[in-house]
């Protein structure tokens, strides 16, 4: 069975299952319902991804690709704006051409930093409407991954805090520095989590604020 078969037999089955004389269960799923698994199903991915077995990488991928599926057979049969999997995949398909435009077109970018500027510039330009580079960062994320996603989409509009406290210089030390300050935090009565998320929140505030009064042609509010 070729590649091109085995997806389409997957959407077949996911077809099936959601028709007549199907399963009740995957039936009477939505969106919302469906979240928590898509959920679970990325986080079992990320681990097989850091720590697993190629099995492990193929089927948590595949666990993945299901969920794709089967919030696009929702879809398809929505009452209103209905799209299909086809739909989602060419709207991908375009994303990343016009993104590449140094592979599909005449842009040139001969190395990585290049690639990522260009794709940056692009990606800009397609998100105009947005009046904030911190618009689309989920509210969902943890209070860590949001803090990374709202520093790496503000760097070009404020400078990032500074550490108050010397970086390890690899992945492994800095774990046990951050273990540390959780476990230290918990020893205080403190939430982590939640001070974190306060913490950008607040600087998620003065990117804002900065943005707004490049917006109005006033200095900016920190220089002030």
């Amino acid at each position: 069975m070729s590649a091109r078969e085995a997806l389409e037999r997957v959407v077949e089955t996911m077809a099936v299952l959601r028709g007549p004389g199907g399963c009740p269960w995957d039936a009477e799923q939505s969106h919302e319902s469906l979240v928590p698994y898509l959920v679970e199903e990325v986080y079992e991915l990320v681990e097989a991804l850091e720590s697993g077995s190629t099995e492990d990488i193929k089927e948590e991928l595949g666990d993945v690709l299901y969920q794709i599926l089967f919030h696009a057979d929702i879809a398809a049969h929505a009452a209103g704006s209905p799209f299909t999997i086809d739909d989602v995949a060419a709207a991908v398909d375009d994303k990343m051409r016009q993104r590449h435009p140094h592979v599909f077109a005449d842009g040139e970018a001969t190395s990585v930093d290049e690639v990522v500027a260009r794709w940056d510039e692009i990606k800009k330009e397609q998100k105009q409407h947005r009046e904030s580079v911190l618009e689309g960062i989920p509210e969902k994320l943890s209070a860590l991954a949001r803090a990374a996603s709202v520093l790496k989409r503000s760097r070009d509009v404020v400078h990032a805090p500074e550490s108050p406290v010397a970086l390890p210089e690899n992945e492994d030390d800095l774990g046990a520095l951050l273990l540390g300050i959780v476990a230290g935090a918990r020893a205080r009565g403190l939430d982590a989590e939640r001070a974190l998320r306060g913490a950008t929140r607040e600087f998620e505030n003065q990117v804002r604020a900065t943005e707004m009064a490049a917006r109005n042609g006033i200095q900016d509010p920190e220089e002030s």
